[in-house]
């Protein structure tokens, strides 16, 4: 990766639906250019997904929650099975699997607390690995998005 790419990647983050042509402005190429490089960048999955983010609130999902499940076991078996569960669950923005005192780190999406209830029921409650889990509410979404720092060669 060079610094072209680093641009693309950087001005991309920023503003995915950007054209070859705004493209070419920001980096310093030509369009052409920009064109077959963020392709090469789709297909060589540097570029993963380009994606909409949605205000929760006006999606009519506006409570946010953080939960650590921590499990009973880590056998790769019990493991799969939750991994495979949170990515079924629509409510589930992101779920990632830590060190530390959790197991998991989920981001979940509900219209009201009544929501995530049933949710917990379902996935923590009526799941004999789950240990515990702990969840916080987001108050306030200071900084979101998926946008990290590239740096070319």
């Amino acid at each position: 990766m060079d610094t072209f790419d680093a641009r693309l990647l950087n001005a991309l983050q920023s503003r995915a639906r950007a054209t070859a042509e705004e493209l070419s402005v920001q980096v310093g190429l030509s369009p052409d250019a920009c064109r077959k490089r963020v392709a090469r960048l789709r297909a060589s999955g540097v570029i993963e997904a380009e994606i909409a983010i949605l205000d929760p609130a006006r999606a009519g999902r506006g409570l946010i929650l953080i939960v650590e499940v921590t499990l009973q076991n880590e056998r790769k078996r019990d493991l799969d099975r939750f991994k495979s569960a949170m990515q079924a669950a629509p409510e589930v923005m992101q779920c990632y699997y830590v060190t530390g005192n959790a197991d998991f780190i989920l981001m979940i999406s509900a219209r009201d607390m009544a929501e995530y209830e049933a949710f917990t029921r379902r996935h923590f409650f009526a799941e004999d690995n789950v240990l515990r889990f702990r969840t916080s509410a987001v108050m306030d979404r200071v900084k979101t998005g998926f946008a990290i720092p590239v740096q070319g060669d």
